[in-house]
């Protein structure tokens, strides 16, 4: 899931410049990741590339593995929003449609992190840890919509297979996208089959009560 990018237009001057910033010892590093090699490239050289210091640097990020997913939290952020508002009367999944559906086409440095990410199984993993924090999310909203408490059995193992389903089919994707065989409308309407299958099996679960 792409992230939108915080309305400049919304933000004061200095709010802007340290957006800017961060934008840009993103994207360099990005593309150092992509030319040198994750493992390789070092702080120091994303930071000399950037033009800033390093210690810059560590004022926006912790860890390159925190620049190459810079846009987790927001995403995470995103998603918890569009639970939390949710109008009256839709499900989990209609917020999910909702969503992901008005997620872009991946851009050219979206496209490079995928190919840095799928050009390592550690990397990947790193990218299977931060999609379950996904799940506790989905499960409490999962509770709602069959009425019980977050901690419920069915609402968890809802949220676990949404989130298996999504990285399974995110995998192939990704995998695609990269060799330029698939396109976006395609990708989305791979993911709406899967929603539908998730709505089926809630809506049972709903009627069972």
């Amino acid at each position: 899931m792409e992230s939108a990018a915080t309305s400049p237009t919304k933000l004061g001057l200095r709010e802007r410049k340290k957006q800017q910033t961060r934008d840009t010892i993103a994207r360099v590093a990005i593309e150092l990741f992509a030319e040198r090699g994750y493992d390789e490239a070092t702080l120091a050289e994303i930071a000399e590339a950037a033009d800033v210091s390093p210690r810059t640097i560590f004022a926006y990020f912790d860890s390159k593995e925190e620049i190459l997913f810079c846009d987790a939290p927001a995403q995470l952020e995103e998603l918890r929003h569009a639970l939390a508002q949710r109008p009256e009367g839709s499900t989990t999944i209609d917020a999910l449609r909702g969503l992901l559906s008005s997620i872009p086409p991946p851009d050219e440095l979206a496209m490079l992190r995928k190919r840095i990410i799928l050009a390592s199984p550690a990397l990947n993993l790193k990218l299977r840890a931060r999609v379950a924090e996904l799940e506790p999310v989905l499960a409490e909203s999962f509770a709602k919509d069959l009425g019980s408490d977050p901690d419920d059995v069915r609402a968890v193992l809802i949220a676990a297979s949404a989130t298996a389903a999504f990285k399974a089919v995110h995998d192939r994707l990704e995998a695609e996208s990269v060799g330029e065989t698939i396109s976006h409308e395609d990708a989305m309407a791979i993911v709406d089959e899967v929603l539908e299958f998730l709505r089926g099996g809630l809506d049972r679960l709903r009627a069972q009560g």
